[in-house]
């Protein structure tokens, strides 16, 4: 158990969640509130189809901090500088990581929030992926697994469970206790 250690390998720690489309988005919440429940200050941007499956007054709560979800407040004319976000943080994580993203930082597209703020952060990255079996499975997804670890990128997971398709296989989510740990093995390397 690492209780006590993480709590101190994390305290006043600030960590970044890009949170994208997904239906294991629903898991994200419960990470953010373990990483807050440590001491770690946390910011959340998400793509805007990440909102499809998690709610952005629920991320908000949680991690204490307004979430952001495009570049540009239309309402305010506030910029959400991507900069600034990927500078801010000791870490970020990115899930779910879903094909569609992972495919967008390993190619270098920048179209949304996370994946700019991905092009722009000068910290580790810790990537969970998320997908069908045969999604995680397929050749695209191999070679763009491999170009993102090759870019110094962690991963956690996926897991073999049962899947969203009602499948079983590869491709499901960490448990958010398990990217928790991973976090915490990160901030202790």
């Amino acid at each position: 158990m690492l209780g006590f250690l993480a709590y101190r390998r994390m305290k006043g720690k600030r960590i970044l969640v890009g949170v994208t489309g997904g239906i294991a988005a629903y898991k994200v919440p419960m990470l953010i509130r373990l990483l807050v429940k440590v001491g770690a200050e946390v910011r959340v941007i998400a793509t805007p189809s990440a909102f499809d499956f998690v709610t952005r007054p629920t991320l908000s709560v949680l991690s204490g901090n307004p979430v952001y979800s495009e570049m540009l407040d239309n309402a305010t004319g506030q910029w959400h500088n991507h900069v600034e976000l990927g500078h801010w943080a000791d870490l970020f994580v990115i899930a779910p990581l879903t094909a569609n993203s992972l495919a967008k930082i390993a190619n270098g597209f920048s179209d949304n929030l996370v994946t700019i703020t991905y092009l722009s952060a000068a910290c580790p990255i810790l990537l969970a992926p998320a997908m069908d079996l045969e999604m995680w499975q397929h050749p695209a997804v191999i070679r763009n697994i491999k170009l993102v670890k090759e870019a110094g990128n962690h991963l956690v997971g996926p897991e073999e469970g049962t899947l969203a398709s009602g499948l079983n296989g590869f491709g499901r989510m960490s448990e958010p206790e398990e990217i928790f740990n991973e976090i915490a093995e990160l901030f202790h390397e």
